[in-house]
């Protein structure tokens, strides 16, 4: 087994360290999702906080851990007689994204159950981490119903396994720690309320806290053990702190004013819920017995709301987690604590010990206080002193300014460029899906064929069987038992007989917009109008987890404002800030999807596209193309619809006097033309049922054509 990297030697990120000590004291915090960009040392602290979790104690043999002075009565491997108990080191579990259900809750072990009748369960992943870690990478990778069902059983600390006529329950109590990068896309705000913190993590700007991640790292990498016992001294004494914080936290007293503040924080920030209350309770009172004290204090409840309201704030996607300090500064300040507080640092050092370097070898001589790390999976942060600042995710941000312009634009004479305007408030929009059965990622917007959803059928299992189809496993069997020489209860199963169910539901799409920026679209209101209804579709596009590009055209020619990504954050920013002007190269535009589409195809061959095309359907250039605009425009969009490709033209057309030209271009692609106020939710009825009609009368007349 390798050597884990210190916790004490994580270089920085204090909010981090001290979100995961605060839920190794009271795990009734609910857990700690970590969000922060690549190489910020996520991964390695959590993984070096399992060494600093006491040991527990377990029946011999149980594969539920239950503890031997207090067993749990309904173990499925129970009932457990009074007897020593053994003592294992608290466990982390690691859930990969790609777990099915049964790996994570267990199942039934389906062969004995046919051939010997008796019901085996096989304990998953949830009875693995029991009293200990479970460790989640990614999470915001993770299938949604696999997020439900960990949530839920972290909530409840019991997991319930309800399948194949098997009933099992059993206790499932552990720290939920999850990891994501926001750039890779979000969850979902239900599932965000769920986790109990949250913590920001950014790589530090300072060279000279880079260079200690980089020396420290460097160290561990050639000397894993050496390094480790360096820090020995300071993991056991954090060590001693948890231990001494768990013992100390049923005597800390939440007292009247403290509530007031709770409760007064949580309702001045909006939050939805009694849940924020509950979790600030929680964390304030581990706060103070991770401090040594027995009462709760005002910098405790500021602390507590730093860490367990910025997700809980976010009112759409596209907002950036954040809390306003000055706003809750302000609100503590009218529940003053009843007696002042003779500790003049208001912030709870998040370890014991000498602060910083301690000598205990040459890799502790870099500064106190650093980022990220600089390594692969993450160079762990080390102590910093009492001057440091609380977070390291306070790193100055490039503002995103709506007057910022991408560079070697050209007008193509018509027009100066304009300014980027803000968009309009979004609405809802009904969905928009692709038409068929696909097969693609797991979502919510298209008709596919899916792991988990409704049972339409069986068929043969291609590979490892994942999902039996009872019922026609059986009808399989059944025929051969007076051959096979049945003659016990059980059925003699065999291989060839098992039934994989195949089962519908729905899948993420790519929805890929193409988006008009000439000087035709550039009346303020109409573009803010335009800019407020892709916007209303990108976020439709978050709920439904599908993937999102984003291509502009103007000028001379189209530009891949944003590569197909699954965080919708990046195309509203791109969106946010596009200008507008120009002639219209729509045949560019079109041209721009095609060859996106025919990349993306190659490298996610089972994700179905949509194309949304924003435009009034002008086409006043041809660029570097060359010939008459309006004819390169149609052959492109004819090109399209004869591959398949399931479209949508927003007709942004207004005024008195239209041309119609945005239903010409619906035509040409085989798809739908809808105007602007036609997106809403409430006016867009049948429009679905249009696309997927368009679509396959377009299909069907291209195979005609080809015959």
């Amino acid at each position: 087994m390798s050597t884990p990297y210190p916790f004490t030697a994580v270089v920085g990120q204090t909010d981090l360290r001290l979100a995961l000590l605060l839920n190794a004291v009271s795990p009734a915090v609910g857990g700690v999702l970590v969000r922060g960009e690549k190489g910020t040392a996520k991964s390695t602290a959590v993984r070096a906080l399992s060494a600093l979790l006491p040991q527990v104690d377990v029946v011999p043999g149980c594969r539920f851990s239950c503890a031997p002075g207090a067993p749990d009565p309904a173990c499925p491997d129970g009932p457990h007689e009074p007897g020593p108990g053994a003592v294992r080191p608290a466990r982390m579990v690691e859930l990969p994204v790609g777990a099915s259900e049964d790996r994570l809750v267990g199942a039934l072990d389906i062969e004995r159950a046919l051939a010997e009748g008796v019901k085996a369960f096989e304990p998953g992943l949830l009875a693995d981490a029991h009293r200990g870690i479970l460790y989640v990478d990614e999470v915001n990778l993770l299938h949604d119903h696999l997020i439900d069902l960990l949530l839920d059983a972290a909530a409840m600390g019991a997991s319930y396994v309800e399948r194949e006529g098997v009933s099992v329950r059993h206790a499932a109590r552990f720290l939920l720690v999850g990891t994501m990068n926001p750039e890779e896309g979000e969850l979902r705000p239900q599932l965000l309320d769920r986790f109990g913190l949250t913590v920001e993590v950014a790589a530090s700007r300072e060279p000279a806290q880079r260079v200690e991640v980089v020396r420290r790292r460097l160290a561990y990498e050639d000397d894993p053990a050496g390094f480790a016992t360096r820090w020995a001294g300071d993991e056991h004494e954090v060590r001693a702190r948890v231990v001494a914080a768990r013992a100390l936290l049923p005597k800390v007293s939440l007292g009247d004013t403290a509530l007031l503040q709770i409760a007064a924080t949580c309702a001045g920030f909006e939050v939805d819920g009694m849940r924020a209350d509950i979790v600030m309770a929680r964390t304030a009172t581990a706060l103070a017995a991770w401090a040594g004290r027995t009462e709760v204090r005002k910098e405790d409840v500021r602390q507590a709301a730093l860490l367990a309201l910025p997700h809980r704030r976010r009112r759409n996607p596209f907002d950036a987690p954040g809390l306003d300090e000055d706003l809750l500064d302000r609100i503590l300040d009218e529940f003053p604590d009843e007696e002042p507080d003779p500790d003049p640092d208001p912030d709870p050092d998040p370890e014991p010990g000498p602060e910083g370097p301690d000598g205990n070898g040459p890799d502790d001589s870099g500064p106190g206080d650093g980022g990220p790390d600089g390594g692969p999976g993450g160079t762990p942060p080390q102590e910093s002193g009492p001057d440091a600042p609380a977070s390291d995710a306070e790193a100055p941000q490039t503002p995103q300014g709506s007057e910022q312009r991408p560079s070697g634009q050209e007008n193509g004479g018509a027009g100066p460029e304009q300014a980027a305007v803000r968009a309009a408030e979004p609405f809802r929009t009904k969905m928009l899906s692709v038409p068929g059965l696909g097969e693609g990622a797991s979502g919510r917007r298209s008709r596919a064929r899916t792991a988990h959803g409704r049972t339409t059928g069986a068929q043969r299992p291609r590979g490892h069987l994942t999902k039996l189809h009872l019922a026609a496993t059986i009808q399989a069997a059944a025929p051969h038992q007076k051959a096979r020489g049945r003659s016990g209860r059980g059925l003699v199963v065999r291989k060839d007989d098992l039934r994989q169910a195949t089962r519908e539901g729905r899948e993420g799409n790519l929805v890929l917009f193409v988006v008009d920026a000439s000087g035709s679209m550039a009346a303020r209101q109409r573009m803010s109008a335009v800019k407020g209804a892709v916007l209303s579709l990108l976020l439709d596009a978050y709920q439904r987890r599908d993937k999102v590009g984003l291509i502009t055209f103007r000028g001379a020619g189209a530009q891949l404002a944003l590569p197909p990504t699954s965080s919708v954050d990046a195309a509203a920013a791109r969106l946010e800030q596009l200008p507008t002007g120009g002639r219209t190269p729509l045949a560019a535009g079109l041209l721009t999807a095609h060859e996106t589409l025919r990349i993306e195809r190659l490298r996610d061959p089972s994700r179905r596209p949509l194309l949304v095309v924003v435009t009034d359907g002008r086409a006043t250039s041809a660029g570097a193309l060359g010939g008459d605009p309006r004819e390169l425009s149609r052959r492109s969009a004819r090109m399209l619809a004869a591959e398949g490709v399931a479209s949508v033209v927003v007709d942004c057309e207004s005024g008195p006097v239209r041309l119609g030209l945005a239903g010409v271009l619906a035509a040409d692609l085989g798809g739908p033309a809808v105007s602007l106020d036609g997106l809403r939710a409430d006016s867009l009825a049948g429009l679905v049922k249009n696309v997927r009609t368009a679509v396959t009368s377009q299909s069907s007349h291209t195979h005609r054509r080809a015959a």
